[in-house]
């Protein structure tokens, strides 16, 4: 069922925008040499734009289970949790700091795996200093506030590297906080894609780690799980995929804790064999319709996509808290 969604959306976002497209109109010009202008529109942008959603979407969706699962909190998320504050520092080093240092020609390779590695840096840092946190720190809320704190403590950070830099830094770093996923090029597209691709493997591979979790570090180790191996494989995987998501395509909240909840409602079951592949679908379907829901048919207008995400995953973020607290008293 979710991968038909996933066809279903990625049609439906290619032909919205602020020119609509007719299924026939899209059909002749892939297929029958139709209308240029159409076809520099499907190729040019709304498939590289569907294709990033896709993208955005399994990997922070995986990303969100493999933390829910690693630190047992029913809350984390690399965006609640701050990994993508972390993430956003390690951008904002690149952008504010040694903008003027990548050129144009340089920004279409290795600048922008200069991005990507800072961000991977900076999720990671966080990653590590939350893991090391919950383990002195069982309260789930407890958790959640000191995440919310470290997100803080960076946005410090970062605004006193804006306020040093220069103007066109600025700006560039700006338009980057407001997360975007139509402005990528087709080289970060590329690193995109390719970063994903790794950090998916990395996760795959981690299923049978993550179902040994669950059970328990201890009652794990006992069944011959090597822990720091576990945790090495699950921090590089997770840190990967949201550091590259939130260095081309900016913080993006909500979808990371959402879908692995969603995931969990509809399948009923903990097996990350079955929950992963769930996650990756349906991280893309509710990525591609938040995509088509930002944008306002006619009006060449285009909601932040971040606000969609947000209204998507701040209620199920309230009914996990609220349902724990209850499971607590009872």
């Amino acid at each position: 069922m979710f991968a038909l969604l996933v066809i279903l959306f990625f049609f439906l976002d290619i032909m919205m925008g602020s020119v609509t497209l007719s299924p026939s109109g899209i059909f002749h010009s892939l297929f029958r040499g139709g209308d240029p202008q159409v076809h520099d529109i499907i190729m040019k942008f709304r498939i590289p734009k569907a294709l990033t959603a896709v993208l955005v979407g399994l990997a922070l969706s995986v990303s969100g289970l493999q933390m829910q699962t690693v630190f047992r909190n029913p809350v984390a998320g690399p965006y609640v949790l701050g990994i993508s504050s972390g993430a956003s520092l390690g951008v904002a080093f690149v952008i504010l700091g040694f903008h003027g240092y990548i050129t144009s020609e340089g920004l279409q390779w290795y600048g922008n795996w200069a991005l990507a590695a800072a961000s991977w840096i900076g999720a990671g840092t966080v990653m590590l200093l939350i893991m090391i946190i919950s383990v002195r720190v069982r309260d789930i809320l407890t958790v959640l506030i000191i995440g919310i704190l470290l997100s803080g403590a960076i946005s410090a950070v970062v605004s006193i590297m804006q306020y040093f830099s220069n103007e066109t830094m600025l700006k560039a770093y700006v338009v980057w906080t407001m997360g975007s996923l139509g402005n990528l090029t087709s080289g970060q597209i590329t690193v995109l894609a390719l970063s994903v691709g790794a950090g998916l493997i990395l996760s795959l591979l981690s299923v049978k780690m993550l179902n040994a979790l669950l059970l328990g570090e201890n009652y794990a180790m006992t069944m011959g799980l090597n822990l720091n191996l576990a945790r090495f494989t699950v921090f590089a995987a997770t840190s990967i995929l949201a550091g590259s998501v939130t260095a081309f395509c900016g913080p993006i909240g909500f979808i990371g804790i959402a879908v692995p909840h969603i995931s969990r409602m509809i399948f009923r079951t903990s097996d990350h064999r079955v929950l992963m592949p769930a996650s990756i679908l349906a991280g893309s379907v509710i990525m591609l319709l938040s995509d088509i829901l930002t944008q306002l048919p006619g009006s060449g207008r285009i909601i932040p996509i971040n606000s969609v995400t947000s209204l998507v995953g701040i209620p199920i973020v309230i009914w996990v808290i609220f349902r724990n607290r209850k499971y607590t008293e009872t």
